[in-house]
């Protein structure tokens, strides 16, 4: 499913919400609801049962971080919690990291279909 199937997919109640107008908290979603499905791949290896648990997390967490701070009155107080958001976002993607193919290790999150499927990109090449 690619953003555009999926954004039509989610609730009126959540697209109805100011909040919905900024672009990262609807990619926070989006990634979360990616990140499910990796999820539960990784959940098959037991070499790999405490990596879903963290990566789910920390992938939840850049939404909700994104709800707390857009809801704050003050720009210092949203700041802090727009921070905290890069962070989730950050360990997302060290998650992603330690989930990806590996040639010694075996495949956990890539599917035979998609070598290439990376989330690794979350927060950016640059960061």
């Amino acid at each position: 499913m690619d953003y555009t199937e999926w954004e039509q997919t989610v609730l009126g109640a959540i697209t109805g919400d100011p909040l919905w107008r900024v672009e990262a908290y609807r990619l926070a979603l989006f990634a979360a609801d990616l990140g499910w499905h990796d999820v539960t791949r990784l959940m098959r290896d037991r070499r790999t049962l405490s990596l879903p648990d963290q990566l789910y997390r920390a992938l939840g967490g850049i939404g909700s971080c994104i709800c707390e701070g857009y809801s704050r009155g003050t720009g210092r107080d949203r700041a802090r919690f727009y921070e905290y958001s890069l962070g989730s976002t950050r360990e997302s993607r060290d998650w992603y990291y330690k989930g990806r193919p590996c040639p010694r290790r075996g495949r956990h999150i890539s599917s035979p279909e998609s070598p290439d499927s990376d989330r690794t990109t979350l927060a950016g090449n640059d960061s």
